[in-house]
């Protein structure tokens, strides 16, 4: 059986919190310049085509939320003007303040990051496939960022099925508070494997020929109905959860697993 875990290691991740009203903030984690193999290796056990080829990006250095978007921190934002698209203060089906908020669909999301942009007077988007998987691997080259395989103890996801010899649980019923798990990659992030998929700005492509490799969203080409989602979630089987594991859907589809995170450009407000 593939290690897990041999030891918990105590790292600092620097960041700040973006204030939201008096009492509620925006945790974002400083996310280092570097250089890393996006994609899978042929060897990486259930990976899919769509994972290749494996190369190498080059990603600046950005911000990006600790969590994903909580349903408190839906709910403020909604509250602030609107810019295009009309929000809903209440979609998930699975209540609770603390909870990653679900039922948003890629439109939404966008929306999201506008009205927290007009509000803080900093660039707030998704972010892009390449920085999602950057930041996910933390400088790690192992199907998770915790090791060669999954558990239950770990993240929330579909436990019943096996990845890669690992161990098996109980299935998720539903999201969890997030953070839960109390284990966050390098860089500080918490939930980058499985509770909700994460809406990133990319449009689908189904591999990685042509793909930029300076860290930026592909917008062109590909599927223009389509955008990516990343992370794999609850429902989910555990394959589905690794770094580089992709999927898609319609940027107006809403379902009771897709979330987001966001991320800014810079820690520095604009001039």
């Amino acid at each position: 059986m593939p290690d897990l875990i041999l030891e918990r290691i105590r790292q600092t991740a620097q960041g700040f919190t973006e204030p939201l009203g008096d009492s509620l903030g925006l945790d974002m984690m400083l996310i280092p310049a570097g250089t890393f193999q996006m994609g899978s290796p042929g060897d990486e056990p259930e990976r899919y085509d769509d994972e290749s080829p494996q190369h190498p990006v080059t990603v600046p250095s950005f911000c990006m939320g600790r969590i994903p978007i909580t349903q408190i921190q839906w709910r403020f934002v909604t509250g602030l003007p609107q810019q295009k698209t009309e929000l809903t203060p209440d979609p998930a089906s699975f209540e609770g303040a603390d909870r990653p908020v679900e039922k948003v669909n890629w439109h939404e999301a966008v929306e999201f990051c506008a009205r927290l942009s007009v509000y803080t007077e900093r660039d707030y988007r998704l972010p892009s496939e390449a920085e999602w998987e950057y930041a996910c691997r933390a400088g790690t080259i192992t199907p998770f960022h915790f090791g060669a395989t999954i558990s239950p103890e770990l993240a929330t996801y579909q436990a019943n099925t096996a990845y890669n010899d690992g161990p098996i649980g109980e299935n998720a019923q539903g999201t969890t508070p997030v953070g839960a798990a109390g284990v966050a990659n390098a860089f500080g992030l918490y939930d980058m494997h499985g509770n909700v998929w994460e809406w990133c700005q990319d449009v689908w492509h189904d591999n990685y020929e042509g793909a930029p490799t300076d860290g930026s969203a592909w917008m062109e080409g590909g599927d223009q109905g389509l955008r990516v989602l990343r992370g794999g979630s609850w429902p989910d089987i555990p394959w589905s959860c690794r770094s580089a594991c992709r999927n898609f859907n319609n940027p107006g589809d809403r379902n009771v697993d897709y979330g987001f995170r966001v991320v800014c450009s810079s820690p520095r407000t604009r001039e």
